[in-house]
């Protein structure tokens, strides 16, 4: 295997690396809610994938109301 006899200079090592840019995030759009999504993951906001829903998501209200189911509940408990 070929070794180079002599050192590259710092101009052109870096001169070569800086072409070695990161590219864009190619993101799609959900056909359901048309936010974007990455290409083969399912929605984060909807939770459909390829037309099917695929996650159960959890909405701020749902949350809200069963922590207050739970906090209701434990008020009511005597503490001995």
């Amino acid at each position: 295997m070929p070794v180079p006899k002599k050192r590259h200079s710092n101009t052109r090592t870096r001169t070569r690396r800086a072409n070695w840019k990161p590219k864009g995030i190619n993101l799609g759009s959900c056909p359901q809610c048309h936010s974007p999504v990455l290409p083969h993951h399912a929605c984060a906001v909807c939770g459909t994938y390829k037309g099917r829903m695929v996650l159960t998501l959890e909405t701020e209200e749902k949350a809200k109301k069963e922590k207050g189911a739970k906090e209701k509940g434990n008020k009511e408990k005597p503490k001995s």
